[in-house]
């Protein structure tokens, strides 16, 4: 199963859009959605924030919340979702955050990722916890896998479900 060509098609079906916040990816959630055959259809584009201020500053996320628990959190992988969709105009954000290596990163240690997915009707949108192995390719490719997966889940499996009913799955 190619969850990026299945999300893309579905969304075009759908007549949505889409659009990326990526912080420990880097770019490769972009790249992979951009590496289907028409995916110009529905992609918006995305916004690389790596740097934490630009996670403030840029995607709209709350500086408090990043002072108080920094950007390794599930809340603000939400906050980058909310924040890609508004800013680029799409129907649907997702977004990565965590930690890919070598070193702990807020108090978190590496293989932390928080993936989450905010769309049309949403609510609060939907945000995953996972704890990954292997080096730093593997993490950043596994993380790339699990935010498309849970796209993929909220656009066939729990079209209606809360935040709450996702919130720390791992």
């Amino acid at each position: 199963m190619d969850d990026a060509a299945d999300v893309l098609e579905e969304l075009a079906r759908r007549g949505g859009s889409l659009a990326v916040a990526e912080s420990l990816t880097g770019g490769l959630v972009a790249a992979r959605v951009t590496d289907v055959p028409g995916a110009s259809r529905v992609f918006r584009g995305s916004v690389t924030a790596y740097a934490t201020v630009l996670k403030r500053d840029v995607l709209g996320v709350d500086g408090d919340l990043l002072d108080a628990r920094g950007a390794v959190d599930p809340e603000v992988a939400l906050g980058m979702a909310g924040g890609v969709r508004r800013a680029l105009g799409a129907d649907w954000g997702i977004a990565t955050t965590g930690v890919a290596g070598p070193a702990p990163q807020d108090g978190k240690p590496v293989g932390t990722v928080f993936v989450a997915v905010v769309g049309p009707g949403r609510g609060a949108g939907a945000v995953r916890e996972f704890h990954l192995e292997g080096d730093r390719t593997a993490v950043r490719g596994a993380a790339v896998h699990a935010v498309l997966g849970l796209l993929r889940d909220e656009l066939f499996a729990n079209g209606g479900a809360a935040y709450g009913e996702h919130y720390g799955e791992i």
